[in-house]
């Protein structure tokens, strides 16, 4: 059964330009080689919530809990939370449309 990864959090304004090439330059590419398939990525322009989300699809939970737990994964997280704050994971069963 296909599961989901969300991240959602705040982008550092001063660390903007960094984020950006961070995470189309390694961060996403790396997490394609650990399982995780990049499904999403959403922007709040209004509101009281987080400004990004980034969704991923793994084919089960075992691929999911093997990912996250890699040596790999917390160094691209770590990394990661160097651009951001109210940095926040979830996993959750997938199902097609956006979840919160």
């Amino acid at each position: 059964m296909p599961v989901k990864v969300m991240l959602n959090y705040d982008i550092l304004p001063e660390m903007v330009q960094e984020y950006y090439q961070y995470v189309t330059g390694e961060f996403l590419p790396r997490a394609q080689t650990l399982g995780l398939e990049p499904v999403e990525a959403w922007h709040t322009a209004y509101g009281n919530y987080p400004i990004r989300m980034i969704a991923f699809v793994a084919a089960d939970l075992t691929t999911v809990q093997a990912a996250l737990a890699s040596p790999e994964w917390r160094s691209l997280e770590q990394q990661l939370k160097k651009y951001v704050v109210h940095y926040k994971r979830r996993i959750v069963p997938y199902r097609d449309g956006v979840q919160f």
